[in-house]
């Protein structure tokens, strides 16, 4: 379908939300964040959410980062319905491959006044800034104020501007930003915003290779995709006014899509934006998934790979500075979604609590069922070096899931299940060993040989009933007994475990510790 017939076609009424990342390294927790809101706002209305790769800075561009953003999304469930990797009716979804759409906008503007060609070389925006520098103005722009003293289409004569056009001498293309105007919005989350034109300085629409920055190419994407909201970090504030005037010179103020700039997400300490350095200072992940710089090898963890499960990750992510008033922290992508509204978003920035957001974890593998948590548990295992049977696991899991904040604390957990222990916490047994406790457990792993049910609690009761004719206090065998079956103080009920790892395991552990405590008696 052509463009324009599918926009004329289009419900003008129907939400179109769109996430706009720039391919250049790993997906932040904001990023994140930003991604999850308009996911939840389409979907709270019956819309379509939209992932648009703004790839028009090729110097920054980071190879394989638009396809760690895709898995990123993918593994967080927020799948878009029309993306470069989907299609829709609007694509291409890469900026890159729309460049021939943008120079019209930007001549539009300047046959209207509303921008400018500038020809200056980097020498001569050196000397002008050279020139400006002041004790109170220590960075000048290139702005009301010194535009007419510059190399530009609003000082030379039209037939040299033309000449040089004709030419093919570099330039970029600047919006001519007004003097003296004052321009405000209504925003969803800060309510009534206002600028002072004058403290902005003529940002370039268009550069000297024909690529749009992306003041202009978010304007002219968000209006040919028919985008009703736009959500976006509050970094972004400052270049409203810009997007403002874009929208009103172009003739699309009434298709402009509702704004909304989201609070940052904070350090802990709640002074200043949390980024990577905070993370590797404070030891946590700020990124959705391991991000591997290309260039420096560096690897930067992510939250998948600590042992998140997306839905945790999805609702702490979403609490970072939302609640739906109930006071009900656990929610599901379903209920995020039932529940969500832009008057529940707070207006400052929510501190990141590393500890809480384990806590969201910790809550959501309680809650999970053994059949979803099984892949993850077996990749994590897996990884560990440890192959395990997945019927024994299904035995497992529900044992130790509530001992476990992050997956890979599985490993931990479960590992002795499939592996018999290397190492035992001897010091947590010789404290309190005798030669009629050795005695015991020798004669009582023989006994296991009599057992005709290999369950808890028939293990368990033949345990007690050894250890009275044995004239010993169970409670004073059954820690001993865990740390040789388990390798330490932890688990779930001991008889379980021996019940798990069968009768032979059972005796071959028991009889090993015996001689590891042999030898270092």
């Amino acid at each position: 379908m052509p463009l324009l017939a599918y926009l004329c076609g289009m419900n003008s009424r129907k939400v179109r939300v769109r996430f706009a990342p720039s391919p250049t390294g790993g997906l932040h927790l904001g990023g994140v964040r930003t991604v999850l809101y308009n996911y939840l706002f389409a979907r709270r209305h019956g819309g379509d959410f939209i992932l648009r790769i703004e790839d028009t800075d090729q110097t920054r561009f980071v190879p394989g980062a638009e396809e760690y953003i895709m898995d990123c999304l993918r593994w967080c469930g927020l799948i878009p319905d029309e993306s470069p990797e989907a299609g829709g009716a609007v694509g291409p979804y890469r900026q890159s491959e729309r460049k021939a759409i943008y120079r019209q906008y930007a001549e539009q503007l300047v046959a209207n006044g509303h921008a400018y060609y500038a020809f200056d070389t980097s020498s001569e925006l050196e000397d002008m800034r050279d020139r400006c520098r002041t004790e109170s103005n220590p960075s000048p722009q290139y702005d009301g104020r010194v535009r007419m003293s510059m190399c530009n289409s609003l000082v030379l004569p039209a037939e040299e501007v033309a000449e040089r056009l004709a030419a093919g001498m570099p330039h970029v293309i600047r919006i001519r930003m007004p003097e003296d105007e004052m321009i405000s919005f209504e925003d969803m989350v800060r309510g009534h915003v206002q600028f002072q034109t004058g403290t902005v300085d003529d940002k370039v629409l268009l550069k000297a290779d024909g690529m749009p920055t992306y003041h202009l190419a978010v304007v002219v994407d968000d209006y040919l995709m028919g985008i009703t909201h736009a959500f976006r970090g509050e970094e972004w504030l400052p270049s409203a006014p810009v997007h403002l005037l874009l929208w009103k010179y172009l003739g699309w103020e009434a298709q402009m899509p509702r704004w909304a700039h989201l609070p940052l997400i904070l350090k802990p300490d709640g002074h200043g934006k949390l980024s990577k350095r905070d993370g590797d200072r404070l030891g946590f992940p700020v990124f959705a998934m391991n991000w591997k710089d290309p260039k420096s090898e560096e690897i930067t963890r992510g939250f998948r790979e600590m042992g998140f499960l997306p839905e945790a990750f999805v609702n702490l992510l979403a609490m970072l500075g939302w609640n739906d008033g109930s006071g009900q922290e656990i929610m599901s992508m379903d209920e995020l979604r039932d529940n969500f509204s832009m008057d529940r978003i707070h207006k400052g920035g929510a501190k990141f609590d590393f500890e809480k957001a384990k806590w969201f974890n910790q809550e959501w593998i309680k809650r999970a069922d053994t059949e979803r948590l099984l892949p993850d548990v077996t990749a994590c295992l897996s990884s560990a070096g440890i192959l395990p049977d997945a019927d024994t696991l299904r035995r497992v899991i529900p044992l130790v899931k509530e001992r476990c904040t992050l997956l890979t604390d599985f490993v931990e957990q479960t590992g002795y299940f499939f592996r018999a222990p290397d190492a035992w916490d001897l010091d947590s047994v010789k404290a309190k060993w005798s030669p009629e406790k050795k005695t015991w457990f020798a004669q009582w792993s023989t006994r296991l040989e009599a057992l005709p049910i290999w369950e808890a609690t028939a293990i368990e009761a033949d345990f007690k009933e050894a250890a009275a004719s044995g004239g010993i206090k169970p409670g004073e065998l059954q820690l001993p007994l865990r740390i040789m079956l388990v390798g330490g103080k932890f688990g779930p009920p001991v008889f379980e475990i021996a019940a798990v790892i069968g009768r032979e395991q059972t005796q071959a552990r028991i009889l090993a510790t015996l001689a590891a405590l042999d030898t270092t008696a």
